[in-house]
């Protein structure tokens, strides 16, 4: 199968119309006409995954987080993003992403998110559109099936995401059992007044900032933090299942290992 062809079915489940104006999904570089036999998946194109594609040969490098974000002018060798984008071409490595598209598309992050907590009867936390009749968007709100304190909730996030901890605002406020949850993966900043709108008691996300974090608590929604890789990383692994059954089960999948860009020491 061709780039255009793998394109056509990575489309079919997020498509780039669900995806937010301000961002860039799609073929970002390469060759629409490339046959397919190796793909290399990633949450980001960074220099160790594009040096990662090099060395494995790959046709298709495959990504949540797009290396461009806005036009550029120049593509040479004197910034980071210039350098990745001239190994890929010149390896013949086609380059496609799938970011906010794939965020808010049905059956995508916000979807997979809403799964692994367990919440029951969600809707979008930031509606875009409809598809189906249904309405997706941006993170999901909904009910745990049980109430929990914050505590078994967090413990929760740290086992359904495979993390080691996470940063939590509120607790102190925060009391009572909870039971109506949102969650955004990836960045939550301003999100802390769509999850207050739904009724949450707590906002489950990444790349919160501190006064988002304390203001969110002052107005009585705890807010945990677990960081945008660590509610994201989820992706390749589900890209892969995707590959291998929706387009080519005879392609060579690699993905990118799990690693987390900040350590907590």
């Amino acid at each position: 199968m061709k780039v255009t062809e793998w394109t056509e079915r990575l489309e079919r489940l997020a498509p780039v119309s669900c995806g937010c104006q301000w961002d860039n999904p799609g073929l970002l570089a390469g060759r629409g006409e490339k046959e397919v036999a190796k793909i290399l998946i990633a949450l980001d194109a960074t220099d160790e995954v594009v040096d990662m594609a090099v060395e494995n040969r790959v046709d298709l490098l495959l990504t949540h987080h797009p290396l461009i974000f806005k036009a550029m002018k120049k593509i040479n060798d004197q910034d980071f993003i210039g350098r990745r984008l001239i190994k890929l071409i010149q390896a013949d490595i086609s380059y496609y992403a799938m970011h906010t598209n794939f965020d808010a598309a049905p059956g995508c992050m916000a979807d997979l998110a809403a799964e692994k907590l367990g919440l029951l009867k969600t809707v979008p936390l930031e509606v875009m559109g409809e598809a189906d009749g249904a309405a997706y968007g941006i993170g999901k709100v909904g009910n745990l099936a049980k109430e929990l304190t914050l505590k078994q909730l967090a413990d929760k996030v740290k086992e359904g995401f495979g993390l080691s901890s996470v940063m939590v605002y509120g607790y102190r406020q925060t009391d009572k059992p909870v039971r109506r949850i949102a969650v955004c993966p990836g960045s939550g900043k301003g999100m802390t007044e769509a999850a207050i709108e739904a009724g949450a008691q707590v906002l489950v996300t990444g790349d919160m900032g501190h006064h988002d974090g304390i203001d969110g608590a002052a107005n009585g929604l705890a807010v945990m933090d677990a960081g945008h890789y660590g509610l994201e990383h989820m992706f390749v692994d589900f890209m892969e299942a995707y590959c291998a059954e929706h387009i080519d089960g005879s392609v060579e999948i690699c993905k990118a290992p799990v690693e987390f860009p900040a350590a907590v020491w």
